[in-house]
């Protein structure tokens, strides 16, 4: 099963947190912080989005950074996705 973005959508996966410091101190599930970096693995077509032209500016392998609270968490296949509005979406890591 595959999920399609609509619109402005975008279905990015997060990318595994760091389980240790640099100092090498190994961080517990408790308090690691939720990543903020991700994968994009689909985008929605664009088109006019309440009354704008939105032009997608990300595509399918970018590295993002996105908000820290944005989105929808879904569960499909026993994976984990997140879909974020473009406008949630910070930066393009390259």
């Amino acid at each position: 099963m595959r999920i399609k973005p609509l619109a402005d959508r975008v279905v990015i996966k997060a990318l595994e947190s760091e389980e240790t410091t640099k100092s090498g101190i190994v961080l517990p599930g408790s308090a690691k912080e939720k990543p903020q970096m991700a994968e994009v693995l689909a985008v929605g077509p664009g088109g006019m989005v309440d009354g704008k032209e939105v032009k997608m500016e990300v595509k399918v392998g970018d590295k993002v950074i996105y908000s820290k609270y944005a989105g929808t968490e879904v569960k499909l296949d026993d994976e984990e996705y997140i879909i974020v509005r473009q406008n949630d979406i910070l930066a393009i890591v390259e």
